[in-house]
């Protein structure tokens, strides 16, 4: 099957990021992708907690979500939103960074909120606190599709090995990875973390990311990596998109999922084992 990955560099303005990822849609459903998919925060990248408070809104309200919602059941394709950065109600009043699949009657048939919460040190001067405006998912989330099943993730989830022999486990076939990744890491560990994942599971990796500095009307930027991936079952680089923003277009054969698992049928052998 023909996939696409869209690679956005989208600003802090929701509504004018709706308008450029609505048009790489287009573009992909016109080159005939039957499943497409969109980076982590698709609606809006921005550092100020203030600013998003202003421009995001909840669920049922959001624009972006709607607005996708329509494109795929216009062009009758499957979508995967990589996330949007969505208000919740109740607790805390922290953000959700939530992933969406969309079938090609538009329906939601799954969510996913990113469990893992980027906080790190990298440098002096970069510094992610991604739990202070962020609220964690608790559930991991396997989506059934006529093509396969589909383990969803965010991110920084790609660190975490145990969450995807679960999604494995569970019957996952396909594992999305949509990214906004730090050019830091990303240049020291973005290819190996999906290879890895794909080589140790036998799915494959489809992980659109964002790319470049991040406009800002009045807070400070944002760069992310770029190189939006698609890693087959035995672990090839079958897509790497450069840190160009635009559609990227892949074939996707599941039985190369076979094929690995039956060279390597790592998930079959595994053993429980106690702890040191």
């Amino acid at each position: 099957m023909k996939i696409a990955l869209l690679q956005l560099n989208v600003s802090d303005d929701p509504a004018a990021n709706l308008i450029e990822t609505r048009a790489l849609l287009r573009e992909a459903v016109a080159g005939g992708a039957t499943f497409v998919l969109t980076p982590e925060v698709t609606n809006c990248v921005s550092t100020s907690r203030t600013h998003q408070q202003a421009v995001l809104a909840y669920e049922e309200d959001d624009a972006t979500l709607a607005a996708l919602r329509e494109e795929a059941a216009k062009a009758g394709i499957w979508l995967l939103i990589g996330s949007l950065a969505l208000k919740t109600r109740g607790g805390d009043g922290r953000f959700a960074n939530r992933s969406f699949l969309i079938s090609p009657k538009g329906e939601i048939v799954a969510r996913y909120d990113k469990i893992h919460m980027f906080d790190v040190d990298i440098s002096a001067t970069e510094t992610y606190r991604e739990s202070a405006g962020y609220r964690p998912g608790d559930k991991a989330v396997v989506a059934e599709t006529l093509f396969g099943k589909i383990g969803m993730s965010v991110c920084y989830d790609m660190r975490f090995p145990s969450l995807y022999q679960l999604l494995a486990e569970a019957g996952a076939r396909i594992l999305t990875m949509p990214a906004a990744f730090s050019p830091v890491t990303g240049a020291a560990h973005w290819h190996s973390l999906l290879r890895a994942r794909a080589i140790e599971n036998g799915c494959y990796v489809l992980a659109p990311a964002q790319t470049g500095t991040h406009a800002s009307a009045g807070h400070k930027t944002r760069d992310t990596y770029g190189h939006s991936l698609v890693v087959a079952p035995w672990g090839e680089v079958v897509l790497d998109a450069g840190t160009a923003p635009g559609v990227y277009f892949c074939d996707m054969d599941m039985e190369e999922c076979n094929k690995a698992r039956a060279k390597v049928p790592s998930l079959a052998n595994r053993r429980p084992f106690a702890a040191p």
